[in-house]
């Protein structure tokens, strides 16, 4: 019984000497950090490559990337944590970009944009009443 429980504590102080590094999202270097002022879609794509996230209706494209360093089993630090967001036009060129701090959660603010419904438009009594009143009948397929 001594055996184990030596051998148990042997391989947690094993453990906790060891520091691992993890990556998630993109890898990012110094360099790639510097110079993040792109000036359209194809030069993000070659600088950055394929994005984390595409947004089809905004025509935004998200880049996430995390550094983490794990120095025990019981304390993991966060190294750095970024959301990069870039908006496309019509003419593929970069008309806004915007950088957030997810490290510093608390300090980023939340958007007051809203998304439009091009989809369905609505008069006032239908906004009102809603599906109230009779259906028409749907097509049937033989």
């Amino acid at each position: 019984m001594n055996k184990v429980f030596f051998y148990i504590c042997f391989f947690l102080i094993l453990a906790n000497c060891s520091n691992k590094t993890t990556y998630s999202g993109k890898i990012l270097n110094n360099e790639k950090l510097e110079d993040i002022n792109f000036i359209n879609k194809e030069n993000l794509l070659t600088k950055l490559g394929n994005p984390s996230y595409v947004d089809p209706i905004e025509n935004k494209f998200f880049y996430f990337s995390e550094k983490s360093e794990k120095k025990s089993i019981f304390k993991k630090e966060i190294k750095y944590s970024y959301i990069f967001v870039f908006k496309i036009d019509v003419d593929d060129q970069i008309i806004n970009s915007e950088v957030f701090d997810i490290k510093d959660i608390k300090s980023i603010k939340l958007s007051n944009d809203n998304t439009t419904n091009e989809i369905v438009k609505r008069g006032l009594l239908e906004k009102i009443f809603g599906g109230v009143g009779t259906q028409g009948e749907l097509p049937t397929t033989p």
